[in-house]
């Protein structure tokens, strides 16, 4: 299968199914003589891995991490970098009754008629499960930006549903399951999940991922812009239906006056291009919005065919997360680090010598 291999100088090979022995990545370019254990990597598992509370799928696993390879007395060699996470609680037999249909919005439909054969335990491929090693590589390229630029990568919901979720501080995001900023909107986003659990049904969710620290001069033009390749990662995420760099679809409304972040010595006095000029960065915070569409299996009946073309009844009986929002945040976080790390290391290769006597502005707005 094509299209299982993410980044250029930096790149991650994904490997696995839902339901198969192990899931995991192969890391080809990471910078040797890093620092690097399980220890760097399991936290962003944790705040990724199933079962962490009772609004997401409640299926059982620890998402351990093994490196396989790569790391020589804990530090990195330069060599490919094998990580490993076994899948420990599946439960195939929750899908046999669609192993001949098509759940609606899902990918069981495509995935047959371009390959002819699928894995229906779990989604196989499609699976959200696969993230997971992503998570893993995104937390090796986190620990070397953070180490060289002092790159900080962070992200949370914005919106639940149609529950909007108003900023108030990043101290929130790890204090609730939702990674919501805001805390006061945590009861009224439990009860929305509850209810939307009774219901059998699923809903989307809006979020925010952005970076902060960023060098300038990361991407190129045309067709390797920083925010081409941001957009391109996001997408690559399960169930990411829309990408908004800045301000995103608001610039519609408007002007020029408006839209164009002012520059005086003293730096930038706005951000509403998301710290992207020209697909290049500018210095300023990076900042991504991220659109994730309903969850596909839910356990309402769905008219859909079955592989004959016959008309069928569809319910999926599965664990599923009725948000796969809710989960999202760390996922997003990163992609947008193994975008980053890709870029600075193309970066270097070609324009590591070049200097101006321009300064680099500064900004005082944050995330």
């Amino acid at each position: 299968m094509a299209g299982s291999t993410f980044g250029q100088l930096f790149s991650v090979t994904n490997f696995g199914e839902s339901h198969g022995v192990a899931i995991g990545c192969v890391i080809d370019g990471c910078p040797p003589g890093m620092k690097l254990s399980e220890a760097d990597i399991q936290p962003d598992l944790d705040r990724r891995k199933p079962g962490t509370s009772r609004h997401v799928t409640q299926r059982s696993e620890a998402d351990q991490v093994e490196i396989l390879s790569g790391v020589y007395e804990g530090v990195t060699t330069g060599t490919p970098i094998a990580l490993l996470i076994r899948n420990q609680d599946q439960r195939s037999s929750d899908y046999g009754n669609i192993a001949m249909q098509f759940r609606p919005g899902h990918a069981d439909y495509t995935y047959w008629h371009k390959y002819g054969v699928r894995d229906p335990r779990g989604g196989g491929r499609s699976s959200a499960r696969l993230t997971a090693p992503m998570v893993a590589a995104g937390a090796v390229a986190k620990k070397w930006l953070f180490e060289k630029y002092g790159t900080q990568i962070m992200g949370c919901m914005t919106a639940l549903g149609e529950v909007e979720i108003p900023f108030q501080d990043w101290d929130f995001v790890a204090q609730n399951p939702f990674f919501s900023p805001n805390n006061d909107v945590v009861p009224e986003l439990e009860a929305y999940m509850d209810n939307l659990r009774r219901e059998g049904d699923s809903v989307g969710a809006r979020l925010m991922v952005g970076a902060i620290n960023v060098p300038v001069g990361l991407g190129a033009p045309l067709f390797d812009k920083l925010d081409a390749d941001i957009a391109y990662a996001m997408m690559g995420v399960n169930a990411v239906k829309g990408v908004e760099m800045g301000d995103g679809f608001d610039v519609v409304a408007q002007k020029g006056s408006q839209h164009g972040d002012e520059m005086p010595p003293t730096g930038f006095k706005t951000n509403h291009s998301g710290g992207v000029l020209g697909g290049i960065s500018s210095g300023q915070p990076v900042v991504v919005h991220v659109a994730i569409k309903p969850t596909s299996s839910i356990r309402v009946p769905r008219e859909s065919i079955d592989v004959e073309g016959n008309a069928a009844t569809v319910e999926t009986f599965g664990r599923h997360d009725p948000c796969v929002g809710i989960r999202a945040t760390p996922i997003l976080e990163a992609m947008l680090a193994l975008v980053l790390i890709d870029h600075v290391l193309l970066h270097r290769a070609q324009n590591g010598d070049v200097t101006v006597q321009t300064p680099v502005l500064t900004m005082d707005e944050g995330l």
